[in-house]
């Protein structure tokens, strides 16, 4: 059976996280690209969004992913940053729907819990796990880029199929917490 692709999104005005991810069958990953969108602050919002469609437009073609997961915006309380994130995100599903590509949106509780276990993990926290999973020599920088390779992996191991975690098996973000703690044991 052939691994998933999957583009994940962390939306944002000024910089929107992408994360390129495969994920095969048994659920073990391979980093595709990561980096960040970004966009002038000083420039007016339309510039500010088509730079981000630009950006995410470039990655759709380059990496063809199967499927793209967004970060579900959520209340904040700065009013223009919750706008701008909302926003952007709006741009990366519509672009998605245009390249024929389905998306989903993911709150950052679901994905905090896929990546690590815990709901409520910090961004070091993700950030540790996300290297771990995708065996990556150094941590995943910035935080948006961290973000959306975790949104792509919560998005692969939620939808994986019949080995999925409702069937009992452990995601890798699990074993890889089960190892390190057998290892801090010894």
């Amino acid at each position: 059976m052939a691994s998933l692709r999957v583009l994940g999104i962390d939306p944002g005005l000024t910089r929107c996280g992408v994360g390129v991810v495969d994920v095969a069958p048994d659920r073990s990953a391979v980093l595709v690209h990561v980096g960040v969108v970004r966009s002038a602050p000083d420039a007016p919002a339309a510039q500010r969004l088509a730079a981000i469609a630009a950006g995410i437009r470039e990655v759709l073609q380059t990496h063809r992913p199967d499927v793209v997961a967004v970060e579900r915006v959520f209340a904040q309380q700065n009013r223009n940053t919750v706008m701008g994130t909302a926003q952007a995100s709006g741009v990366a599903l519509l672009l998605a729907a245009e390249h024929g590509i389905p998306a989903e949106t993911h709150t950052p509780t679901e994905v905090k819990a896929a990546i690590t276990g815990y709901g409520q993990a910090d961004k070091r926290q993700v950030q540790t796990m996300v290297a771990r999973i995708l065996r990556l020599d150094e941590l995943p920088k910035p935080a948006d880029a961290a973000d959306a390779l975790a949104l792509a992996l919560c998005h692969a191991w939620r939808g994986a199929g019949p080995q999925s975690a409702q069937s009992g098996a452990l995601t890798p973000a699990q074993r890889a917490w089960r190892d390190a703690e057998r290892l801090t044991r010894r």
